[in-house]
């Protein structure tokens, strides 16, 4: 049983604790927190260990009546590897104490590459970080991009892909957040980020994006085009989204014609916190054009790459060497379809 501190609760730490805490073969030791709110209250409800990012702040603790274990730096000096899930303007700092105390450390995808030099996808690249020290689970973008593109280039190979992504202004916790009536090209200049990410865990792949940020908070939507390598019959695609896991084909004439349909769909499945970690896909958009593809898919930004970061962990600490057994595991004990 693997030992995993969890630093930052936050938006997705809290969903990693409670992943890591439905495994068999690790645990949580404790998850941290920099201020009192109700996050932190909950945490400790939950029975997990609480540790303070900012030492200084531990009498804030004190007069909110919630119980401390003690400093970050403590909680890392007893684990086997780190999820940070902290702010990404403290990611390289963080990194530093990781290294001196000699921990391995998982970071998120609002962390530059560069940070770790390896990043993670479960699908398309989970031996290159078997046994590493230092990785980073791509954002939610490039996951969802990922889930649904990895198994077409299995199928038939990519010559090359364009997607516009349709952003949401923020999550729905974020009130300071997002446009409230416009839509916002994010960036103006093209391509987008979310191309070069994706190549981090897709080698060789050629493709461009454009992103918009809109007035919503519940999911992002992907538009994609893909030119492939060689022929196939749609039926071909379908089969191959049917049979591969934490991807669905979702219908929209059965009431899910929407991002907010998709959210219903989750709390009708009895998720916590309305999560999807799977990647929806519009059935009815699927279309084959003069050998492009065409399809429609919506990511739950919040949640998708929480199985990511349960497999990073069995890759980096060498719990499991084949990765469909590892996301086997993750996908039973969390109960996705």
């Amino acid at each position: 049983m693997k030992s995993i501190a969890i630093n930052g609760y936050g938006t997705i730490g809290k969903r990693v604790a409670d992943a890591v805490s439905a495994q068999n073969d690790m645990k949580v030791i404790g998850v941290s927190k920099t201020k009192p709110d109700f996050e932190a209250r909950m945490a400790v409800n939950k029975d997990y260990d609480l540790y303070i990012a900012i030492p200084e702040r531990e009498k804030l603790f004190d007069q909110a009546g919630i119980e401390i274990a003690g400093t970050v730096d403590e909680m890392i000096q007893d684990a086997d590897i780190v999820v940070d899930c902290t702010p990404g303007n403290v990611g390289p700092e963080n990194l530093e104490k990781y290294k001196k105390i000699g921990v391995k450390a998982i970071y998120q995808g609002g962390e530059d590459h560069d940070l770790t030099g390896l990043s993670f996808n479960s699908f398309s690249n989970y031996d290159d970080s078997f046994g590493a020290d230092y990785s980073r689970v791509v954002s939610c973008n490039t996951t969802g991009l990922t889930r649904s593109l990895k198994p077409i280039d299995d199928l038939c190979g990519i010559k090359k892909v364009r997607a516009v992504m349709v952003r949401r202004g923020g999550d729905p916790v974020q009130v300071n957040k997002g446009p409230i009536n416009a839509i916002v090209p994010n960036p103006p200049t093209v391509p987008s980020h979310h191309g070069p990410d994706l190549k981090t865990v897709m080698d060789g792949v050629d493709i461009t994006t454009l992103a918009l940020l809109v007035p919503t908070t519940l999911m992002h939507q992907h538009n994609l085009m893909v030119e492939l390598e060689n022929d196939v019959a749609i039926d071909d695609v379908i089969d191959t989204f049917e049979n591969r896991s934490r991807v669905l084909l979702l219908n929209a004439s059965e009431g899910l014609s929407s991002t907010a349909e998709f959210m219903e769909y989750a709390k009708e499945l009895g998720r916590s916190r309305n999560d999807l970690f799977e990647i929806p896909i519009w059935k009815e958009s699927l279309n084959i054009v003069d050998g492009e593809l065409f399809y429609m898919q919506a990511v739950h930004q919040e949640s998708d790459v929480v199985p990511e970061n349960v497999d990073a962990i069995r890759a980096m600490l060498e719990l499991e060497s084949d990765n469909e057994k590892s996301i086997a595991k993750t996908n039973k004990a969390m109960n996705i379809l």
